[in-house]
Parts: structure tokens; C-alpha cells; sequence
């Protein structure tokens, strides 16, 4: 069992970017348009996790996957993915696949998606729902939990 205080997606992360690197440093499969798909693919991630660390420290609520939330956040990057962190590491992840030539490795994407919307997701859609009651049903219907 892994500590909560380790448990942490921008860990997993890390942990699934590794294996990216590390498969494409075994393997690498240099495909001619890797690297132009893959910066838009790196700044849309970091551009979906900045936008929304922002907004969360507007509203004072925090990043911190496994705290109470104090504010519900649907503006901005929010009203089009309930998890625009988690999708911008998804996006990051898919670049990096490409960046570092493990293209192949684009299938521990969804992967990395299952894994963090069991071990996140659930329960912080179950901490939401169970402070804003009403408003995050009405949220949850109009904005889908990824894209």
C-alpha cells in the first residue's frame, strides 16, 4: 500500500513517464512527424494544468487530490473537463511518447487515464458530491470527467 502522502498523480505521472523514456530509449521507432505532434500535444497539457491550478487558487480550494474541497470550480478550463489536471497530464504523457520517439507507447495513455480515475477521481467526485450535493449533479450532467 502506498502511503498518502506518495500517492500522488503528478507521481504516477513521473512513474509512467519513465517507462516512456525508458521504452524509447530501448526502442526507439523515429517516425518524421514525432516531434511536431508532439509540442502541441506537451502545451496543451501544461497550458489545461496551469489554467486550472489558477482557478482552483482563486476560488481557495486546493490541488491536493485527497483534501475536502471548498469551492466548486466549473469556469474556465473546468467547463470543458471536470479533471483538466488530470487531462493535462494525459496530454503531457502522449507528447512525451512522441517527444522521446515510444510511440507505441501511446497505449499506456488510457492506461494512465483507468489508473488515476480509480485511485483520484472516484473518490473526489464522491467529496464533491457529497459538499455541493445538487450543484455538482447539475456540473457532473453538462461537463464530462474527461473530454
Amino acid at each position: 500500500m502506498i502511503p498518502r502522502t506518495l500517492d500522488l498523480p503528478p507521481l504516477w505521472l513521473a512513474l509512467f513517464a519513465a517507462v516512456v523514456w525508458g521504452l524509447g530509449h530501448a526502442a526507439p521507432l523515429d517516425l518524421t512527424l514525432d516531434r511536431l505532434f508532439a509540442v502541441p500535444l506537451l502545451a496543451i497539457g501544461v497550458v489545461l494544468m496551469l489554467g486550472a491550478a489558477v482557478q482552483m487558487a482563486l476560488r481557495h480550494t486546493p490541488l491536493m487530490p485527497h483534501r475536502e474541497p471548498r469551492a466548486l470550480v466549473t469556469q474556465g478550463v473546468f467547463a470543458l473537463s471536470r479533471n483538466p489536471i488530470y487531462l493535462g497530464d494525459a496530454f503531457v504523457l502522449a507528447g512525451l511518447c512522441l517527444w522521446w520517439n515510444a510511440t507505441y507507447a501511446l497505449v499506456l495513455v488510457p492506461a494512465f487515464m483507468w489508473l488515476i480515475t480509480v485511485r483520484f477521481i472516484v473518490q473526489e467526485e464522491a467529496r464533491c458530491d457529497a459538499r455541493f450535493g445538487a450543484d455538482f449533479a447539475e456540473y457532473r450532467a453538462a461537463v464530462r470527467r474527461w473530454i
